[in-house]
Order: structure tokens, then C-alpha cells, then sequence
């Protein structure tokens, strides 16, 4: 049974096994779902089935995702779930050695150049999706002046927002009030910069 919580990816070979491309796809797919066999995230990301059950395998193996049980009528056919909530990882884990931030922030530019790629293909999409959905969706910019304990507040306080809408919403969908959901990306980010 997936834990509630986030998992925290302290350790370099689990970085290092997230931070594959395909890998991070099949994750974030199989997060939606919340279930699925590799047939189905295969269809879903474009890829070989024999790929996606190695790749989901290696996923496994660090324990991020793990078999489902009581899933599907086929005894042939494994199916999958996330181990937990979703994943953190912090730099203060991987800043001690050269390599070691090397590899976080190699992670960290894939995993956005994904949320760029979902992103354009949203702006693609946008004129299939109907007015209740264009006039819901958004993006801001917002440029403050604030200290490292705001910014850190901040990062709180909307991960506490997130956390009410999100478990609203999946307690609402699994009670079957699935009229009109679909499937939300929301990417935040703060960092500090100089102009």
C-alpha cells in the first residue's frame, strides 16, 4: 500500500534512477493513474512495452513504485503503483561532493525541460479544451523581494494549499465524483536571482 507521505530521495542511485528521462515519465503517468500495467503506460508514452517493464522495473528496485495488489483479472499481466505520495529531493543532500550536485542538477533540468514539454503541449492543445477550462487555466510570473525565511515560508505555506486541493480531489474521485475531472498540472518554482 502507497504511503501518505512524500518520499524524500536522499541517495545518489535513486536520483540517478529517477533522473532518466523515460523513467520520469512512466512515474509521473502511473501518479495519475495510480495504478497501471506496462501495456498501458506504454500506450501512454509511446514506447515499447518490453522498455517500460524494464525501466518500471528499475524504478522497483529503488523503491518509488511497487506492485499493486488486487489490480486486474490476468495473472499474467503485473500492474503497478507509486510507493508513495510523490518525491522530494533537496541540493542539501547532494551538495557535499561535485558529482554528487552535478547529478541533482542534471535531474532538476530534465524533470523541467519536461514540465516546459507538458507546458507547450498544453499552449498546442489549449483551443481543444472547452471555456470553463481555458478561463480556469493560468500563468504568472510574480517577482518579489524577499528574504531566504520568507521564500521558505512561502514554499510552505503553498505546499500546504496544494497538498487540501489534491487530497480533496482524489478523495472526491475515488468516491466516484468524476464528472468534469481531468488530470492538473501545476509547476511552482522560487529561486533567488539577480537582475
Amino acid at each position: 500500500m502507497p504511503s501518505d507521505e512524500r518520499r524524500r530521495i536522499s541517495d545518489l542511485d535513486t536520483l540517478k534512477a529517477i533522473g532518466h528521462p523515460l523513467r520520469l515519465k512512466l512515474y509521473r503517468a502511473l501518479h495519475i493513474k495510480r495504478t497501471a500495467t506496462a501495456s498501458q503506460l506504454a500506450d501512454q508514452v509511446d514506447e515499447a512495452v518490453s522498455l517500460v517493464s524494464y525501466h518500471l522495473r528499475k524504478l522497483a528496485d529503488h523503491g518509488l513504485i511497487e506492485p499493486a495488489e488486487g489490480q486486474g483479472t490476468d495473472g499474467r499481466e503485473r500492474w503497478w503503483q507509486p510507493s508513495s505520495r510523490g518525491l522530494t529531493y533537496s541540493d542539501t543532500d547532494f551538495d557535499d561532493a561535485p558529482d554528487r550536485a552535478a547529478v541533482y542538477a542534471a535531474a532538476n533540468r530534465m524533470s523541467f525541460d519536461q514540465h516546459v514539454e507538458l507546458y507547450r503541449a498544453h499552449q498546442s492543445a489549449r483551443h481543444t479544451w472547452d471555456a470553463e477550462w481555458r478561463s480556469a487555466s493560468w500563468s504568472s510570473e510574480n517577482l518579489l523581494r524577499l528574504t531566504a525565511a520568507e521564500l521558505a515560508a512561502l514554499s510552505q505555506e503553498m505546499g500546504a494549499l496544494i497538498d487540501r486541493y489534491e487530497e480533496a480531489g482524489r478523495a472526491r474521485d475515488e468516491a466516484g465524483d468524476t464528472e468534469g475531472r481531468e488530470s492538473v498540472a501545476l509547476h511552482t518554482y522560487g529561486f533567488p536571482f539577480r537582475p
